[in-house]
Protein backbone atom coordinates (compact mmCIF):
# COMPACT_ATOMS: atom_id res chain seq x y z
CA UNK A 1 0.00 0.00 0.00
CA UNK A 2 1.21 3.46 -0.76
CA UNK A 3 1.94 6.30 1.59
CA UNK A 4 -0.72 8.44 -0.13
CA UNK A 5 -3.40 5.88 0.74
CA UNK A 6 -2.38 5.77 4.41
CA UNK A 7 -2.32 9.57 4.56
CA UNK A 8 -5.79 9.80 3.05
CA UNK A 9 -7.12 7.02 5.28
CA UNK A 10 -5.64 8.60 8.41
CA UNK A 11 -7.24 11.96 7.64
CA UNK A 12 -10.52 10.18 6.84
CA UNK A 13 -10.47 8.36 10.19
CA UNK A 14 -9.86 11.60 12.09
CA UNK A 15 -12.75 13.26 10.23
CA UNK A 16 -15.05 10.54 11.55
CA UNK A 17 -14.51 12.04 14.99
CA UNK A 18 -13.61 15.71 14.43
CA UNK A 19 -14.40 17.50 11.18
CA UNK A 20 -11.84 20.29 11.59
CA UNK A 21 -8.97 17.77 11.43
CA UNK A 22 -9.61 17.23 7.70
CA UNK A 23 -8.89 20.74 6.44
CA UNK A 24 -5.87 21.21 8.71
CA UNK A 25 -4.25 17.86 8.01
CA UNK A 26 -5.27 17.88 4.35
CA UNK A 27 -3.49 21.20 3.86
CA UNK A 28 -0.46 19.84 5.71
CA UNK A 29 -0.46 16.80 3.40
CA UNK A 30 -0.51 19.08 0.35
CA UNK A 31 -4.03 18.29 -0.81
CA UNK A 32 -5.94 20.69 -3.04
CA UNK A 33 -8.98 22.43 -1.54
CA UNK A 34 -11.33 20.07 -3.41
CA UNK A 35 -9.48 17.01 -2.11
CA UNK A 36 -9.62 18.45 1.41
CA UNK A 37 -13.37 19.05 1.12
CA UNK A 38 -13.83 15.54 -0.25
CA UNK A 39 -11.97 13.70 2.51
CA UNK A 40 -13.47 15.88 5.26
CA UNK A 41 -17.05 15.49 4.09
CA UNK A 42 -16.57 11.78 3.39
CA UNK A 43 -15.34 11.17 6.93
CA UNK A 44 -18.04 13.31 8.51
CA UNK A 45 -20.86 11.78 6.47
CA UNK A 46 -19.69 8.24 7.26
CA UNK A 47 -20.17 8.81 10.98
CA UNK A 48 -23.33 10.87 10.41
CA UNK A 49 -24.88 8.05 8.36
CA UNK A 50 -23.86 5.41 10.88
CA UNK A 51 -25.21 7.28 13.88
CA UNK A 52 -28.34 8.47 12.08
CA UNK A 53 -29.47 4.91 11.55
CA UNK A 54 -28.03 3.42 14.75
CA UNK A 55 -28.12 6.49 16.99
CA UNK A 56 -31.14 5.44 19.02
CA UNK A 57 -29.58 2.05 19.76
CA UNK A 58 -26.23 3.59 20.64
CA UNK A 59 -27.87 6.14 22.94
CA UNK A 60 -29.85 3.43 24.76
CA UNK A 61 -26.74 1.26 25.13
CA UNK A 62 -24.77 4.18 26.58
CA UNK A 63 -27.59 4.98 29.00
CA UNK A 64 -27.69 1.36 30.20
CA UNK A 65 -23.94 1.37 30.83
CA UNK A 66 -24.10 4.57 32.80
CA UNK A 67 -25.63 3.57 36.12
CA UNK A 68 -25.44 6.98 37.75
CA UNK A 69 -28.19 9.54 37.32
CA UNK A 70 -26.93 12.50 35.35
CA UNK A 71 -28.27 16.02 35.61
CA UNK A 72 -30.81 16.76 32.91
CA UNK A 73 -30.49 20.54 32.93
CA UNK A 74 -26.77 21.20 32.60
CA UNK A 75 -25.34 24.33 30.97
CA UNK A 76 -24.46 22.31 27.88
CA UNK A 77 -27.96 20.82 27.60
CA UNK A 78 -29.58 24.23 28.04
CA UNK A 79 -27.39 25.66 25.30
CA UNK A 80 -28.31 22.82 22.94
CA UNK A 81 -32.03 23.26 23.66
CA UNK A 82 -31.69 27.02 23.12
CA UNK A 83 -30.04 26.45 19.72
CA UNK A 84 -32.69 23.86 18.85
CA UNK A 85 -35.51 26.21 19.86
CA UNK A 86 -34.08 29.11 17.89
CA UNK A 87 -32.68 27.45 14.77
CA UNK A 88 -33.93 23.84 14.74
CA UNK A 89 -32.23 21.11 12.79
CA UNK A 90 -30.43 23.57 10.54
CA UNK A 91 -28.79 25.29 13.52
CA UNK A 92 -27.52 22.07 15.06
CA UNK A 93 -26.24 20.86 11.67
CA UNK A 94 -24.57 24.21 10.97
CA UNK A 95 -22.73 24.18 14.30
CA UNK A 96 -21.70 20.52 14.17
CA UNK A 97 -18.46 20.93 12.18
CA UNK A 98 -17.20 23.89 14.20
CA UNK A 99 -18.41 23.29 17.76
CA UNK A 100 -19.60 19.71 18.00
CA UNK A 101 -18.37 16.44 16.59
CA UNK A 102 -20.17 14.70 13.74
CA UNK A 103 -21.18 12.02 16.22
CA UNK A 104 -22.42 14.52 18.82
CA UNK A 105 -24.39 16.62 16.36
CA UNK A 106 -26.01 13.53 14.86
CA UNK A 107 -26.96 12.08 18.24
CA UNK A 108 -28.52 15.42 19.23
CA UNK A 109 -30.62 15.48 16.06
CA UNK A 110 -31.62 11.84 16.52
CA UNK A 111 -32.52 12.53 20.17
CA UNK A 112 -34.84 15.35 19.12
CA UNK A 113 -36.56 12.99 16.68
CA UNK A 114 -35.45 14.60 13.43
CA UNK A 115 -36.25 12.93 10.13
CA UNK A 116 -33.32 10.80 8.95
CA UNK A 117 -33.36 12.25 5.42
CA UNK A 118 -33.24 15.79 6.83
CA UNK A 119 -30.34 14.89 9.11
CA UNK A 120 -28.35 13.52 6.19
CA UNK A 121 -29.18 16.48 3.93
CA UNK A 122 -28.49 19.22 6.49
CA UNK A 123 -25.27 17.60 7.68
CA UNK A 124 -24.06 17.14 4.09
CA UNK A 125 -24.74 20.78 3.25
CA UNK A 126 -23.12 21.93 6.48
CA UNK A 127 -20.06 19.77 5.84
CA UNK A 128 -19.70 21.04 2.27
CA UNK A 129 -20.06 24.69 3.29
CA UNK A 130 -17.72 24.52 6.28
CA UNK A 131 -15.29 22.31 4.34
CA UNK A 132 -15.08 24.93 1.59
CA UNK A 133 -14.69 27.77 4.10
CA UNK A 134 -11.93 25.99 6.04
CA UNK A 135 -10.12 24.65 2.97
CA UNK A 136 -9.99 27.92 1.07
CA UNK A 137 -9.19 29.89 4.24
CA UNK A 138 -6.24 27.65 5.02
CA UNK A 139 -5.03 27.86 1.41
CA UNK A 140 -5.32 31.65 1.54
CA UNK A 141 -3.45 31.81 4.86
CA UNK A 142 -0.65 29.67 3.47
CA UNK A 143 -0.21 32.16 0.62
CA UNK A 144 0.28 35.01 3.11
CA UNK A 145 4.03 35.88 2.90
CA UNK A 146 4.92 35.76 6.63
CA UNK A 147 3.21 32.40 7.05
CA UNK A 148 4.59 30.91 3.84
CA UNK A 149 8.08 31.99 4.95
CA UNK A 150 7.63 30.08 8.20
CA UNK A 151 6.75 26.81 6.52
CA UNK A 152 9.51 26.84 3.87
Amino acid sequence: MSEAFFTFFGIYLLCLIKFFAGPVLGAAAGYSPLEIIGVSVLGMMTSVTFFTFLGTRVKKALQKRSSSQKKVFTKKNRRIVRIWSSYGEVGIAALTPILLTPIGGTLILVSFGSDKKKILLYMLLSGLIWGAIFSFSIEWLLLFPPISALIQ
